[in-house]
C-alpha cells in the first residue's frame, strides 16, 4: 500500500494556484519565500540522535539483545513476532508485531550531508491525500511524523479507514523509516514499546556506493526458521530468538519509496 512514490506536480500546482489567488503586488516575492522555506526544510542536515536510532559505528555490541538482519539490528522483545518483507528476491523490510500493534522498519541510503525525511514526508502525504486520505503532521516522541487516515476496502467490500503513523529519522548516509499500525496508531500513547524498538534499532548501511533512497538490503539470521504467513509453530526451542522471535514469517511484499 505504501510502496513506490514519485514526486507529483501537486505541490507545484498548488503553488501556482496560490499565486493566482494573491495576484498583485508582492505575489512573486511571497512565492519565492515559500520555495526557499521548503528547500531549507527538505535539505537540512541530519539532526542529532542522542536517543537513537544508531549507526553501527556508534554501538560497541550491535548484536547484544538484537536480531541480526544484516542491514538492521532489531531489538528483541519478549513475545514479539518478527516478519520479513520482500521486493522481488531481496528482503527490504522487517515488521515487529507485538500484541495488537506493529512497526515496519525499513532502511534507505541517503546523501552524505542532507536528510531526506522532510522530503519523504511530503511525498507520502501527497500520495495519501490523492487517494482521499487525511494527513496530520505532528511532532511526536520520535520527532516529526505523519498520522494518516488511509482509505481501505474492508473484507465485506465496504470502504473504511486505516490509521497509520509514519515516523522517520535521518542518520549518517542513511534514513530509517517506521510505519506503526494497529493500536499503536489508533492510540499513539500505547506505542511506547514500539517506539523504543525503533529508537534502539542499529542501521548498517555499508561502505559501498548506493544511490539515495536505495533500500538497505536485509538478510535472515543464521539460525532463523522461515514460517509461511498464517502458519503457527509451537516448538521454538533451540533458537536464541525465543519468545516469539525465532520464527520469521514472510509478510506482504513491499517496495522502496521513490
Amino acid at each position: 500500500m505504501f510502496g513506490r512514490r514519485k514526486k507529483s506536480g501537486t505541490a507545484e500546482d498548488s503553488a501556482g494556484e496560490a499565486e493566482q489567488v494573491v495576484e498583485g503586488t508582492g505575489a512573486d516575492e511571497a512565492a519565492g519565500a515559500d520555495d526557499e522555506a521548503r528547500v531549507r526544510r527538505v535539505n537540512l542536515p541530519p539532526a542529532p540522535r542522542p536517543d537513537g536510532p544508531w549507526d553501527v559505528s556508534e554501538v560497541t555490541e550491535p548484536g547484544e539483545g538484537r536480531v541480526d538482519l544484516g542491514g538492521l539490528f532489531v531489538p528483541g522483545v519478549e513475545g514479539m513476532e518478527l516478519r520479513v518483507e520482500v521486493a522481488g528476491d531481496a528482503i527490504v523490510a522487517a515488521t515487529v508485531v507485538l500484541n495488537d500493534s506493529a512497526v515496519q522498519l525499513q532502511g534507505f541510503a541517503a546523501p552524505k550531508k542532507e536528510g531526506i525525511w522532510g522530503e519523504v514526508r511530503e511525498e507520502i502525504a501527497s500520495g495519501i491525500t490523492q487517494q482521499g486520505g487525511v494527513i496530520d503532521e505532528v511532532e511526536g516522541p520520535l520527532g516529526w511524523e505523519l498520522r494518516a487516515q488511509v482509505p481501505v476496502q474492508l473484507p465485506d467490500g465496504t470502504n473504511g479507514v486505516q490509521l497509520v503513523r509514519f515516523v522517520g529519522v535521518d542518520g549518517p548516509r542513511w534514513f530509517l523509516r517506521g510505519v506503526i499500525s494497529g493500536q499503536g496508531a489508533v492510540q499513539p500513547q500505547a506505542a511506547g514499546l514500539l517506539e523504543t524498538i525503533f529508537r534502539d534499532t542499529v542501521v548498517v548501511r555499508g561502505e559501498g556506493p548506493m544511490a539515495p533512497r536505495d533500500p538497505i538490503v536485509l538478510k535472515l539470521p543464521n539460525d532463523a526458521q522461515m514460517v509461511p504467513e498464517g502458519v503457527q509453530q509451537e516448538d521454538q526451542e533451540g533458537s536464541r530468538f525465543s519468545g516469539g522471535m525465532g520464527q520469521l514469517q514472510r509478510g506482504p511484499e513491499v517496495t522502496e519509496i521513490r
